[in-house]
């Protein structure tokens, strides 16, 4: 939070909030199926999710593309699904599926300038939620799934991240000493 402060990273709002809404309806999900102290992790982060959205409101990206909007759109239309379903292993599915929408505008951001992501953020997340799935008391699709899938899109995300910078630090003309 402290580089999104001081302006060094940059969050995607969209992305935040689908996040922030999504882990609150998993947590509840996961709670209601026996994720016992596994499942506090989502709830954790749903308030930091918050917390990062309201800062990015001022401090964020404030590019947004058709691509955003959509994401965006389709994640809320989601999110209305998850509403109407009573199941919990439909709305984990369903939450899923919206995670990896959500994450749409962040990932095309940090694409195109990957300087203005922390990738400390997301190792974090992707490993707070590794363990959280071997602290989970019931394991099963309803309490596994949706941490499962934030640690794998996670490690990704950090991948192309780190893959960006380099591409982009060789392309960068080198200073002379003189």
């Amino acid at each position: 939070m402290k580089e999104t402060i001081f302006g060094k990273t940059k969050p995607h709002a969209f992305s935040w909030l689908v996040w922030g809404i999504l882990q609150v309806a998993v947590f509840f999900a996961s709670t209601s199926k026996g994720g016992g102290t596994g499942a506090w992790a989502i709830g954790a982060t749903a308030v930091l999710d918050f917390v990062i959205f309201g800062i990015s409101l001022f401090k964020g990206e404030k590019e947004i593309t058709r691509l955003d909007k959509t994401s965006l759109i389709v994640a809320l239309l989601g999110m209305g699904l998850w509403v109407v379903t009573t199941d919990p292993i439909w709305s984990v599915l369903i939450a899923t599926g919206v995670d990896v929408v959500g994450f749409l505008p962040t990932f095309r951001k940090a694409y195109k300038r990957p300087e203005e992501e922390s990738i400390t953020v997301y190792t974090f997340g992707a490993m707070s939620f590794a363990i959280s799935l071997f602290a989970l008391q019931a394991v099963n699709i309803t309490t596994f799934l949706y941490p499962a899938s934030i640690v794998i899109s996670n490690a990704i995300f950090v991948t192309m991240v780190i893959c960006r910078r380099s591409v982009k630090a060789k392309r960068q003309p080198r200073k002379s000493k003189r």
